[in-house]
Parts: structure tokens; sequence; C-alpha cells
């Protein structure tokens, strides 16, 4: 059978034929070329970057976006230090506000202060990816909110459909390309088609076109003629793929979360050439055996893996608006790329025009950890499956049966904890539907990982192992896969920072610091798949931890007392995280409060857990929080954790007083905490004199940043 990058299902076929034909659907050369590119930016940047909305309105007033430097080369530095291949850029999004020099509007950088008028980011940013050696794909907003709002606009003005030439001539502004199309379509098609063909002739090879389905808002029942569209994209940038068409769909969430098995063969019901809008695919399952009996079209359709560096699509601040470490970039860099997707990673700019200082780091510490893991292969002058240990890409070694034994031995023993398994997926398409690896250990053969199916890349992550002899077998498949390439690597695992945490029956736990990042949450134990390899030591005597300390293995009681705690891996010590416990909070009783807001109740100051806080409403004289201890300590002092959702609440000044009777209250002392909103860190504030109470309230007086609310995650008193 002929492969095609689409195959029609008929009536007749059983369901053994429609899988011969599912294992006979195979990319393009583009879309091929969009799975070798791997790992690709988004840059989101625009009036919102200013207004630190996630959505605009249309009808934003272009001075809004009021740059004043631009620096286009340091994003591809950064890029290109991180493994990207590719940049895809917000020239138009939904607010219809335009980053380039488009002669068929003037809502956009024509009407800003940015270089008079004359500013163009499109080509700022087109010279910058040539000088880095990065492809550029343009992000064109169907949804067009200043088309929609204004009294003119073009979007949904039930106009005619009438023959009209693309591109329409504008005077004084001729194109170089002298390429032209008529169509039949409306106002807003045509004004869509115009702006394709400047951003796609103007702007040097584009690489990809990225459709959102987003759409904030309609009017007048406005369609798309995308087969005009594709005709023109086609045309013009022949080596594009189209995101949100046929060539490339979403992975169905924007938290870098990854299915366990990503096949690109995709069940349609019309055929995907033909068709002029692709609903979203977001569910669980969308490819396997039994989705495919269903379908009357198989298409090859490769998933982007989409999310943000950052809180949201566009920057707002360094303060509130966390960003993801390295180690959440790199596990979402393994899961998709390694779970046969593409990773478009979205880093927005701020509003000096350039990457904030610590989406860079991550970036460049993401780059080093994928060139030091997957820049060796350590089968390098292996032997065994030559054709897929070479190093050509459309050599393979053919899978007949199931069971058969792919078997690897290298000249010396090597230690290994990823492998990269590749299917010839141009010419024998994706097969494979399960397979392990093993490893030979005292002259045995030991299983030590399995998956599913592999299709452009399988990523395995297992503890690491050293042999000189290694075997793939697959359990599984549609039809006789063809291996392509196999590949093994090894991560170091960095010594992790360490969360010291107390309950409140006063059991210590240390664990992996998580990071924190709350924007679409994508579920995954990041730490688990980083760092199984690690021993935690620790001690309780105000020394610091080594190799001989105490090792930790399960929650100790801890009545109070500072404990330290440090990681190693390899004999390669990370630093040592401290937390210091008074009082234990079993009995502790919360008296009063001035006030909760919503779910953030005066209780979570004291329950434990670093993750929920108190927070008061803003509409206070006075805040204050009135804690009953349960009996009489003499404290030497307390500590006080801010919340770190937002920088909002945090107590840079304040009182402790104490109480005989709940009512009547005496100052113990004033308390100051500097800079605590870019070092939101537990504060310690040590009495000048022990203080005898069993009631004990705490009044803040001056916030951080002239905020009006307060806040605790949790405070301890220290006896």
């Amino acid at each position: 059978m002929n492969t095609s990058s689409t195959k029609a299902i008929s009536l007749t076929d059983s369901r053994d034929s429609i899988i011969i034909k599912a294992a006979h659907v195979v990319p393009t050369s583009n879309q091929y070329e969009a799975l070798k590119n791997e790992f690709i930016a988004f840059i989101h940047f625009g009036p919102n970057t200013f207004t630190r909305m996630e959505w605009g309105n249309g009808m934003e007033d272009p001075s809004i976006f009021n740059l004043e430097m631009l620096d286009t080369n340091q994003w591809c530095e950064a890029m290109k230090a991180a493994g990207m291949k590719m940049v895809v850029f917000t020239a138009k999004h939904h607010d219809g506000f335009c980053l380039w020099q488009s002669r068929y509007t003037k809502h956009g950088i024509m009407s800003s202060p940015f270089k008079a008028g004359n500013g163009d980011v499109l080509k700022e940013l087109s010279v910058s990816c040539q000088k880095y050696g990065l492809k550029l794909g343009v992000y064109l907003s169907p949804a067009d909110l200043f088309q929609i709002e204004n009294s003119k606009g073009l979007y949904g003005n039930l106009s005619q459909y009438t023959e009209r030439v693309i591109p329409r001539p504008v005077e004084g502004r001729p194109f170089e390309n002298k390429t032209t199309f008529t169509f039949k379509v409306d106002d807003y098609n045509e004004y869509m088609l115009n702006q394709l063909f400047e951003v796609l002739t103007e702007y040097g090879p584009i690489h990809e076109v990225w459709f959102d389905g987003a759409h904030p808002k309609r009017k007048g029942g406005q369609k798309y003629n995308y087969a005009a569209w594709k005709k023109l994209i086609q045309t013009l940038a022949p080596k594009a793929v189209i995101f949100g068409r046929q060539d490339l769909r979403w992975c169905g969430n924007e938290s870098g979360g990854t299915r366990e098995t990503e096949w690109n063969i995709i069940p349609y019901q019309e055929d995907p050439n033909e068709m002029n809008r692709f609903a979203d695919i977001t569910g669980k399952s969308i490819a396997q055996r039994e989705q495919l009996y269903k379908a009357k079209y198989l298409h090859y359709q490769p998933a982007e893996t989409n999310t943000s560096i950052r809180e949201g699509w566009f920057y707002r601040d360094d303060t509130d608006q966390k960003v993801r470490n390295a180690d959440d970039v790199f596990d979402i860099y393994e899961r998709s790329v390694g779970g046969n997707s593409i990773f478009l990673l979205n880093i927005p700019p701020n509003r000096e025009g350039k990457f904030s200082t610590r989406d860079v780091a991550a970036l460049k510490e993401t780059g080093k950890r994928i060139q030091e893991t997957y820049g060796t292969n350590l089968f390098k002058g292996a032997t065994g499956a030559s054709k897929a240990l070479d190093t050509d890409e459309f050599s393979y070694e053919l899978v007949s049966k199931v069971g058969q034994e792919l078997l690897i031995k290298t000249p010396e023993p090597v230690t290994i904890n990823r492998l990269a398994v590749h299917e010839a997926i141009t010419t024998h398409s994706e097969r494979v539907e399960e397979f392990a690896l093993d490893v030979k250990l005292n002259n045995k053969w030991q299983e030590i990982a399995t998956s599913t199916n592999v299709g452009y890349k399988r990523i395995l992550r297992f503890p690491e192992v050293s042999s000189d002899q290694f075997r793939l077998r697959v359990l599984a498949f549609r039809q006789f896969p063809a291996i392509a390439n196999i590949t093994a690597h090894y991560y170091k695992s960095r010594p992790p920072q360490l969360d010291i945490n107390r309950d409140v029956e006063g059991k210590v736990s240390i664990s992996v610091k998580k990071h924190t990042f709350r924007w679409k949450p994508h579920g995954v134990n990041v730490e688990d798949n980083l760092y199984n390899d690690i021993e935690i030591r620790y001690s309780v005597d105000g020394s610091e931890p080594t190799e001989e300390s105490e090792r930790y293995k399960a929650p100790f009681h801890l009545s109070s007392g500072e404990v330290n705690a440090r990681a190693f891996v390899k004999n390669t010590a990370g630093s040592v995280a401290s937390n210091l416990f008074g009082v234990i909070k079993k009995n502790w009783r919360l008296i009063e409060v001035d006030s909760e807001r919503g779910k953030h109740q005066g209780i979570m100051a004291f329950d434990g857990d670093i993750q929920t806080y108190w927070h008061a409403e803003g509409n206070k004289a006075q805040h204050y929080l009135s804690i009953d201890l349960g009996e009489v300590y003499e404290l030497k002092g307390f500590t006080y954790t801010p919340q770190l959702d937002h920088s909002k609440g945090m107590i840079q000044k304040g009182q402790i007083l104490v109480s005989a009777n709940c009512s009547t209250w005496q100052l113990v002392e004033d308390f100051t905490f500097g800079n605590i909103i870019n070092d939101p860190s537990t504060r310690l504030h040590l009495f000048s004199d022990v203080v005898k109470t069993r009631f004990i309230r705490i009044e803040p007086k001056e916030i951080a940043g002239g905020d009006n609310t307060a806040s605790i995650s949790e405070i301890d008193f220290l006896n």
C-alpha cells in the first residue's frame, strides 16, 4: 500500500484494513520538519503588555504601546541558548493591533509612539532570527476586536462576496513580490488575505502560520474563507505549516500537560484537506484503535504542546507573576518532545522590549540541561541493531514479529537513565503500540522501562543503570514497524533545594522544594520525574548535615528546635535548608481576627500548611490576628512566613501584643521586615526579653508596596 498523509476509509473496510491504512499515514515533508524543530518559542507582545491584560478589547489607544526600547537580538540569543529552533510571533492578537507596518490599517505600531510610528517589531525580529539561525513563524489572529468594535470595522459587516484581487494595491506602498490572487471573498476575508500577503512576502521565509481558535467575540455571522487563506499561504510560504488547521493541532491544554500516548494519525469525519473549520481535540484518548474504527478519514496531524514560561501569555510584572523554573521547563521538554509532539513555550517580553532576567535564566539553564543530556549519545560505537544505531535518520531496523529483540552492545559498560527511540515515520508511519527496554545485569536480562507508542520520538526515563548489553523488545504494533534510531543518554541530577515543614501535630517532613506556579497547572510531579536518585540527610542539633548525618526516610516528631537538611546526589551536596520550629500548634485556637477574605481564613495562619494563608480584607483601619496557644509558654521570638501567591498583604512593620484575659492587650515590641516583596522568605524576630503568655496577637502596621490588606502563610512562636 502506498503511503500518504491522508487515507479515506470506505464502508467496506474491515477493522484490520483500517489499521493497515493507519500504518501507511505519514507526515508531509513540512510536518516532518516541524517535528524535527522539537522545541520552539512563542512570543506574545502588544498593547496587553502595557495594560497588563490577557485579552484586550480592540479599542485601546495605540499610544498605550509606549515602547521605548526593543532588543530582539536579546530574545533570539536567549531562545538559541535554550535549544529552540523557531519562534512564532504574535504579529496580531485578538485586539487587532498590528506589530508590523501594515498598509491596510492604522490600528497598530504605525500609530504608536515607538520610533515615531515608524517601528516594525516583526521586521526587527526577522533580522535577528536570520542572525541567530532561527526560523520564523507568525501568529495572525482570525478574531479581531478592533474590526468588530469600531464603527467602520470590516469583521461581520455583512459585505457581499465578490471577486477581489489580492493584494489590493495601496498608493505609494508597492510590493516587491508581484504575485497576485483572485478570490471571491467579503471585506474581512480580503483584509486577512492582504495582511497574510504582507507578512509572508516582506519578512523573510516564514515556516509556520498560527491561527488561534479562540474568539472573545463574534459579529454578523462572519465566516472565514480558509480555502483562500490556505492557497495563498501554500503559494507564498511553501515550507510553512499551518497551526490550527490541517497541518498542526493543539494538544488540548495550555498547561504543558501531555498525554501518555500521543498518536499523530488522527480520525476525522470529513477530509481535513477540504475542511474550513477544525474543532479543538481535547480528549485524553484521541487516536486509539477504537477511535480509528469510527473514522471516515485518517490524517497525519502532529500536536504542539503549548504553555507559557510565565503565569499568563503576556508580561505583567516581576513581582506577582511567577516564572517556571528550569526543572519544570526541562520536564515538559522531555514529556512533550519525548512524547511525539512539539514543545511550544511562550516567553513574553517586558515593557522594556526585552525578556526579563528570570525568564532568560530559566531558558539558559534548560538549554544547558538539554545539551548536557542529549548532546552525547552513549550508544555511539555500539554494535548490534546497526541500522538503528547509525546517524542516518532514514535507515531503519524492520521489526517483523511481536517480541522481536533489537540487541545493542557497547564497547565498555555505560551508565544511562534516558533512552530515545525514533520510528521511520516518513516511510513507515507510526506503528509501535508497546515496547520495553531490558538491560543485562549479572548475566540476566532485566526489564527496566516500558512505554506505549513511539512515533517521531519517545524518551524513556528511568533510574540509572550500568551495563554493556541492552535490548529493545517491541511488544505490540499496528503493522511491522521500522525503528530508525535508538540513542542512550545520561541526565545528571542536581541536588535540589529542600523544603522542611512541620504539621500541627509536630511531625516534620522534608521534601524537594516545589516550585510555585499556579497558572493552568499540569498536575505532573516534576520532582519525582527529575529527582528519583537523591538522598536527604538532616540534623536537629544545629550542625550542618553531611553524608554521615541521619538519613531522612519518613516524617519524624519534633517538639521544637532547628532542622537542617541537605540533598546529596552521588557525593555532590546541595545547599543547606533550615527551618526553626517553636511551639507545636496542635492546641492553638483562633481567638479573633479583624476580617477574612474569601476562603483565606484566620486559622490558615497557623495550620502547618504553607500553601494556605490568612488574608484580611482591605477595608479595615486596623488588621489583627489573636491566638490562644493552649497553655502558657515562655517565648523567645517568632517567625513570619509570607504567602507566595502574590505580593499583596506582605507585612513590613507591625507589633506583637500579649494578654492575660483576651480583652486587654499589652504591647511587647515592634518588628520590621525589609525588602519582603523581593525576598518573601521566612523572617525571624527575636524578642529583647523572654515573653511569658498564653494569649498573643499580631497587629500589622505597614504593608509592603503600600497595600491595605494583610496576609500570613504561617506564624510560629519560638520557645
